[in-house]
């Protein structure tokens, strides 16, 4: 009898134990749908919530990628003796980032259709530049970048449309300002530098005959301008080069044209580029240019350049414009 009652006592707790183990598993599986509803429903609402935000999201990038292409345009002013066509390898670059790019020839320069004897001044030589400042909307912006002579024309487009830029780079350039006329630039530059007459660099046959490369004008380009430049790029600049136009011979005429004011062109932020190793504007030079015509909102320096840094190191100049660009 008793081992009976032991034996119904056992079967009693293996079913009460089998219960409490039945109950145990009904509610971590409750509590495992329960928990299953409560992340569904999260994840529910956080792609209803999404689905809304991403094309928020989406649509504030393309704004934004829309702002900075449409919103960037360069305007490459070319030096002496050179045209548009030296600026080939930084616009690619600049335009395969998505920006626009306008690149001019001044007057006699470049496929500029004017002959030399024809142009006479400051003012005639830089017309192409003015009438193009001149078109651009009220409120478009440019980022104006002169480079060696071509700093001279940026100069003067600031003074006449300082609204139309947002900063002016210079790159071994030529630069005046309320407290250095070009007059003043020349001459110390003749002190310091070694004087060139650039009309020596052509034979100059008449009015009717295109002007041709003479063997100094050879030496010259290749050990001032272009000394750390490919044999294709110098062999392009012997073939497109032309001399330039008389626009020095009138001083009063050249002080008049080229005066500038901290009123309107000391308005324009500016950047100066020093290329390292110019040997036409030496390191040194370039550092006198700045320090008479600044304040410069910064000042970068190109190693292993040469005067015609957009052949010697276009990339790294490509570069640093669009940083500049970016920043103002």
């Amino acid at each position: 009898m008793i081992k009976q009652l032991t034996i119904l006592a056992e079967n009693n707790i293996r079913s009460v134990d089998k219960a409490k183990e039945k109950t145990k598993t009904q509610f971590l599986y409750s509590k495992v749908i329960n928990e299953g509803k409560k992340n569904k429903a999260k994840i529910l609402k956080m792609c209803k919530r999404e689905r809304y935000f991403l094309p928020f999201l989406v649509a504030l990038v393309l704004f934004f990628l829309s702002f900075c292409v449409n919103g960037m345009h360069f305007v490459l002013v070319h030096g002496g003796l050179h045209g548009a066509w030296c600026w080939y390898k930084v616009a690619n670059k600049l335009k395969s980032e998505g920006h626009n790019v306008t690149t001019l020839d001044m007057a006699a320069c470049g496929v500029n259709p004017k002959q030399r004897q024809e142009v006479h001044s400051v003012s005639e030589y830089n017309e192409p530049l003015m009438t193009f400042m001149a078109s651009l909307p009220p409120e478009e912006k440019v980022i104006l970048v002169g480079h060696s002579l071509g700093g001279l024309s940026a100069s003067i487009a600031m003074e006449n449309y300082p609204e139309k830029i947002s900063v002016a780079v210079f790159i071994t350039a030529t630069v005046v300002s309320q407290n250095l006329t070009y007059p003043a630039f020349l001459q110390e530059r003749r002190r310091r530098l070694i004087s060139l007459n650039l009309d020596e660099f052509f034979i100059l046959d008449g009015v009717n005959k295109a002007p041709i490369l003479s063997s100094l004008g050879v030496e010259l380009l290749a050990s001032r301008f272009y000394q750390l430049t490919s044999n294709e790029d110098l062999t392009l600049a012997f073939c497109l080069v032309r001399p330039l136009p008389p626009i020095t011979s009138d001083v009063k005429l050249l002080m008049k044209q080229t005066a500038v004011t901290k009123y309107k062109n000391g308005r324009v932020s500016k950047v100066f580029i020093i290329s390292e190793k110019d040997n036409l504007h030496t390191e040194d030079f370039q550092r006198w240019v700045i320090e008479s015509t600044g304040p410069y909102a910064e000042v970068k320096v190109i190693k292993d350049s040469d005067h015609m840094v957009m052949f010697s190191k276009p990339k790294k100049l490509s570069f640093e414009l669009l940083k500049i660009a970016y920043k103002y």
